[in-house]
C-alpha cells in the first residue's frame, strides 16, 4: 500500500512538526500527539478507498471523530505552510494528490 504509507509519512511528518513546536518535545512525540497520530494511521488502514484515496481534507467520508478532526485541522493548518521547509518533496505530493482529487 504505497500511496498509504505516503500518507502516513505525510500526516506523522506533520504531527511532529507541531508537536515539535507547539508542546517543545524533541525527538518523542508527546502523549496527546503519539495518540493522534496512533488515531489517523488507524484511519488510514481501514479507509474504504484504500489505494484510490485522495486528501482527507476533499473526503466525502469523514471517518474521524470530532475531537479528532478538529484536533487533526489545528495540526495540519500549523503544519502544512511550514512542511515545505522541513519535507518539500512530501508537501509538493500532497499539494499534488489535492489538486487531483477535486
Amino acid at each position: 500500500m504505497k500511496k498509504t504509507s505516503e500518507e502516513k509519512e505525510t500526516v506523522l511528518k506533520m504531527i511532529k512538526i507541531y508537536c515539535s513546536k507547539k508542546h517543545n518535545s524533541n525527538s518523542e512525540l508527546c502523549k496527546e500527539c503519539s495518540e493522534l497520530r496512533d488515531y489517523c494511521f488507524k484511519r488510514l488502514e481501514c479507509c474504504p478507498f484504500g489505494e484510490n484515496k485522495g486528501t482527507c481534507g476533499r473526503c466525502e467520508i469523514h471517518c474521524y471523530k470530532a475531537e479528532y478532526r478538529e484536533k487533526i485541522k489545528e495540526v495540519m493548518r500549523f503544519s502544512g505552510p511550514r512542511i515545505i521547509i522541513y519535507e518539500p518533496r512530501l508537501a509538493l505530493k500532497h499539494l499534488i494528490k489535492g489538486l487531483r482529487h477535486k
